[in-house]
């Protein structure tokens, strides 16, 4: 797959709800996309995508501006963790 240039590129939190309640719910913001999940699913992950967009602009940066580390540690701030797939 052919990659595009550093000046085209631009960074994109995508959420998806695993659970689901029957309805479809799709939520789009600045950077992120989220899809599926209960109405309780749905909504945490639009207020976590929300919380790391605010964390962002307090450290006068955007999603394409920041390294792997420096978003695990504003995820983390916002209650996010990554999982460790040698423990799965």
């Amino acid at each position: 797959m052919a990659r595009l240039p550093k000046q085209n590129q631009k960074a994109m939190m995508v959420g998806v709800g695993l659970d689901t309640d029957g309805h479809k719910r799709i939520t789009q913001g600045d950077n992120f996309a989220l899809v599926g999940g209960t109405k309780d699913t749905h909504e945490q992950m639009t207020e976590k995508a929300l919380k790391i967009n605010e964390k962002l602009a307090d450290r006068g940066k955007r999603l394409d501006d920041v390294s792997r580390e420096e978003f695990d540690d504003i995820a983390h701030d916002v209650g996010l963790h990554r999982d460790d797939p040698e423990q799965n």
